[in-house]
């Protein structure tokens, strides 16, 4: 069996080439059976695919297909069974996660501009490059037990 992308479906319906199309059952999904007038038969594929198009609700199918202008058709449910559904992720679960990151990145970056902006006003005088180094060197060399780091100790 061939597979037709929605908008091969698309065009093949506008040229009266499909003779009919049947909502069919398998599994815990529904295909999109497609008969066209030359006697070959389809499957709704995914976009750049050739993977049949799963529709766990059927409600859903019959949309694309009205959408597409198909109002006719048949129903098979002889091979589905609902306990072979498989969970679906929702979209609006993904959506939620996004958002939440989201926020997250913009408390984060709102945190980081006052950390930068409390660094540039403060009214201390910046220690030069081999100053803070030899801070570090006297933080690495000394004992840490009982003592605050050399870097803590400028004021």
């Amino acid at each position: 069996m061939q597979s037709m992308t929605l908008e091969q479906l698309r065009t093949a319906s506008e040229a009266g080439g499909v003779s009919s199309v049947t909502l069919k059952g398998q599994g815990g999904t529904f295909l999109v059976q497609i008969a066209t007038r030359n006697g070959a038969g389809a499957v709704l594929a995914k976009a750049r695919s050739t993977e049949p198009r799963r529709f766990g609700n059927p409600a859903t199918a019959l949309s694309v297909l009205r959408d597409l202008g198909i109002t006719v058709g048949q129903f098979d449910a002889s091979e589905w069974n609902p306990a072979e559904r498989e969970p679906v992720e929702r979209s609006t679960d993904n959506r939620a996660q996004a958002l939440r990151k989201a926020h997250e990145a913009a408390a984060y970056n709102e945190w980081l501009a006052a950390e930068i902006q409390e660094a540039v006003d403060d009214p201390r005088p910046n220690l030069s490059h081999d100053e803070v180094l030899a801070l570090m060197e006297a933080d690495i060399a000394a004992p840490t037990a009982g003592r605050k780091p050399a870097a803590k100790k400028r004021a």
